[in-house]
């Protein structure tokens, strides 16, 4: 037998050992059952139904900066093509790995076009209030869907 052989030989009981400890660990019957549609899913840095229900809800506006791991979605300015002497910007922030309402915050700014330059003009709370409620709603739908 040459000196090579000798040495492969406790590399290879090493290995079956090592093989037979992880297979008889796997013998084991019951296994945990995976909850698909948990409220609290990661598998980027927040809430996935939160943070796909509010890529949706603002979807119709140019985004400026997306960061799933920090959870914030900014919009560049979008001027609708009906009323296009106001323009509104968006910034939605998941706070949370929960499905919750407190784990949600949006911010809008809004202008106005005064002699061809724009001036900060006031939001209506419930404009932001209307976006939450969008953004929620879709993201329980999500949930649901998995679910199904």
């Amino acid at each position: 037998m040459s000196a090579f052989a000798n040495l492969r030989r406790p590399a290879t009981i090493a290995v079956a050992i090592a093989a037979s400890l992880g297979i008889a660990a796997c013998g084991g019957r019951e296994r945990p059952e995976a909850d698909l549609a948990a409220a609290q899913v990661t598998t980027i840095g927040v809430n996935s139904y939160l943070w796909r229900a509010a890529l949706d809800a603002v979807s119709f506006a140019p985004l400026l900066q997306v960061d799933s791991n920090g959870g914030v979605i900014v919009t560049d300015w979008y001027a609708n093509p009906n009323n296009p002497g106001e323009r509104v910007k968006m910034t939605v922030t998941i706070l949370d790995s929960d499905l919750r309402a407190d784990a949600l915050r949006v911010a809008a700014s809004r202008q106005v076009s005064q002699s061809g330059t724009w001036v900060d003009a006031p939001v209506q709370a419930a404009t932001v209030q209307r976006l939450e409620d969008i953004i929620l709603t879709k993201a329980r739908e999500l949930r649901r869907e998995a679910v199904s």
